[in-house]
Parts: structure tokens; sequence; C-alpha cells
């Protein structure tokens, strides 16, 4: 994948932090800044998924009301923890 330049403007405050840890760390100042770009992205695009597949739960809910209660989703997570079965079918969702 071809890499494009991209200019931004920072304070020299955060400048300073970037060189510094890039000294610490034996890494370029641009290194230090891709990396942190990166971890940034990603984590915001998973967040994002979640966001989405919380909707997505949300609106089935409104359309079907089927669900399980908090009850149901902890006793089936306890028996999880508990090493009780490898597999144990989650709650049946219900109206």
């Amino acid at each position: 994948m071809a890499a494009s330049t991209t200019s931004l403007k920072l304070d020299e405050e955060i400048k300073g932090k970037i060189r510094r840890l890039a000294e610490a760390r034996r890494r370029s100042a641009h290194w230090i800044m891709r990396e942190a770009i990166e971890q940034y992205v990603d984590r915001e695009e998973k967040r994002e998924q979640f966001r989405q597949s919380a909707i997505a739960a949300w609106n089935d809910y409104q359309a079907t009301g089927l669900h399980v209660t908090a009850t149901e989703a902890d006793a089936w997570l306890a028996r999880l923890e508990d090493g009780e079965d490898v597999d144990p079918p989650p709650p049946e969702c219900h109206g």
C-alpha cells in the first residue's frame, strides 16, 4: 500500500513529549506518531462496530420484543465461569 504525506500542526508541548518518548524508545518521532494514530483508529473502529451492533440489537428488540433478562444472562455466564459445561447453550430469547 502506497503511503502519502499528511501534515498536521502540533503544539510545542506535544512535540516535546513525542520527541522524548521517541528517544526513550529508540524510535523516530515519525514512528511514534504513526503508531499512535494507528492504535487510535483501530480502537475507534472497534468502538464504532460495537456501537452499531448495539443499535442493531436495540432495533431488533424494538421490532420483536425478544430478550433475555439480566438474571438469565448472569446465571448462564456464572455456569461458564464455573466450568460446568464446555459449551452450554445460551438462554433462549423470549417476549
